[in-house]
């Protein structure tokens, strides 16, 4: 089946066709790098890597470019406060991005593009739309004009006129029409500046994005995404912005990820329940955090609390828990013949799951599908005699599936230490020697050290409490 997008410029679900056949180019807004990223920032990261995933899985080769704003208000206040040069902020603040989000399984991306790598490009930019007539010099300062370029307000299906009506010049400003959007912002004394043929100064943000994706990914591209508070006015500019420049469509399909609330509340500083990432997996494991994340459609607002996220460890235990029963039932299970209606049962999961992720990169289906998937391999493992074959189809296609996720499958006892892997062994042989109290003395020693034992048919599993 054809994979399904939907398309925030024409509001419905598209076949995907791109640009050149088995390949994708994707530009994702990144961070603007003054602090540490909140939840908010991090849910476009796991979504967005998870449909990079989901396209290579099915044979694509995808350029997928994530960009970082390094050169900001934000982060010249930043510099200010600290007594630090703006590209030391910079720095410090794409590292932490990399730490945080590496530790939530996002892959590399193929490039991450810099304001300020790609300053020539964006002045060179700039100097054809103002040549063209879509913009205005005034005291240093660039301004493009929306009324210059037809179509403007399609991506958020507005008009002129009614956006105009909410558009209000700023103290400071000269531009001419409220809607106009600065390109480039003339120097202030003491700020970060480079030399243009208007002044010296620094970009507008919207120029930016429009600047790097032309820069690496060509005049048009595949796939522009962000978070759902990003398609305007910042997309909607950057449409206006390239397609006045080149006189070719921008990106041929538009994704937006949902907001995420606290608590049933919308997150904010205000609120004070403003939650940095880096907090979370200091306090819990990332990849939970990850599979809560797609634990709803990403066009959909998800909200997050602290049991929420315990029922998502629950649930990703439940799947985990699931393979590694298989594989301890490997060592005892035969060469058997094909059981033919097993393996079609496999298949037929495996089907269910691209058919979800086909449609919109529905990862809540997706991850339901996975459950039925976990659900009938336990289910088989109650067989008195297994086959090698069967158990490895559930294996690889739970283990596929959770790739394309993003999550890994590790095998939880290669954490243990061997003073732990001895106490199990010795509980194990009290058991048999019928000293039930001596083992009953070390499951709870254990459960203090967060080692939850289980006693199954395959012998004795534990996991993490």
């Amino acid at each position: 089946m054809p994979i399904k997008i939907y398309n925030t410029l024409t509001r419905q679900k598209e076949e995907f066709k791109p640009l050149e056949e088995g390949k994708v180019s994707m530009y994702v807004c990144g961070p603007t790098v003054y602090n540490y990223i909140h939840i908010g920032n991090a849910r476009p990261a796991i979504v967005f890597d998870t449909v990079r995933r989901f396209f290579e899985y099915k044979g694509f080769h995808v350029d997928y470019v994530l960009n970082f704003t390094d050169v900001d208000d934000k982060i010249i206040k930043t510099a200010k406060e600290l007594g630090e040069e703006v590209p030391s902020i910079a720095n410090r603040f794409i590292d932490a991005y990399l730490e945080d989000v590496g530790a939530l399984g996002v892959k590399k991306a193929t490039h991450n593009p810099r304001v300020m790598d790609t300053m020539e490009d964006i002045i060179s930019f700039i100097q054809v739309l103002i040549d063209k007539g879509y913009a205005y010099t005034v005291d240093g300062d660039v301004y493009f004009k929306p009324r210059a370029f037809e179509g403007y307000g399609k991506l958020s299906h507005q008009s002129v006129d009614e956006l105009r009506s909410g558009a209000r010049i700023q103290v400071g400003e000269k531009k001419e029409d409220p809607l106009d959007f600065a390109l480039w912002k003339n120097a202030k004394d003491g700020e970060i500046a480079w030399e243009t043929p208007w002044g010296s100064g620094r970009p507008g943000w919207h120029i930016e994005c429009s600047a790097m994706a032309k820069k690496y990914l060509g005049d048009t591209i595949d796939i522009h995404a962000g978070g759902q508070d990003l398609a305007f006015p910042h997309h909607e500019n950057e449409i206006a912005q390239s397609e006045a420049m080149t006189g070719k469509s921008f990106a041929r399909y538009w994704m937006h990820n949902g907001y995420i609330n606290i608590d049933n509340e919308k997150m904010s500083k205000s609120l004070g329940n403003f939650v940095l990432t880096r907090d979370l997996i200091n306090h819990h494991d990332p990849q939970v955090l990850r599979f809560f994340m797609l634990s709803v459609h990403y066009r959909n607002p998800i909200n997050f609390t602290e049991q929420l996220l315990e029922s998502a460890k629950s649930s990703l235990d439940r799947i985990k828990t699931s393979y590694f029963n298989l594989e301890h039932r490997k060592a005892s299970s035969m060469n058997l013949e094909k059981n033919l209606e097993w393996l079609r049962k496999v298949e037929e999961h495996k089907g269910n799951f691209e058919a979800e992720m086909e449609d919109d990169f529905n990862t809540a289906n997706a991850i339901s599908v996975l459950f039925d998937l976990a659900k009938d391999a336990n289910v088989y493992l109650e067989s008195k005699q297994t086959s090698t074959d069967v158990i490895e189809a559930f294996q690889g296609a739970i283990a596929s599936m959770l790739k394309v996720l993003g999550i890994e499958l590790k095998e939880e006892a290669s954490l243990l230490d061997e003073d732990i892997e001895s106490l199990i062994q010795e509980r194990n042989e009290a058991r048999k020697n019928r000293d039930f109290a001596r083992a009953d003395e070390i499951r709870d020693s254990l459960k203090e050290q967060g080692i939850i034992l289980e006693d199954t048919p395959q012998g004795v599993r534990w996991k993490r409490g």
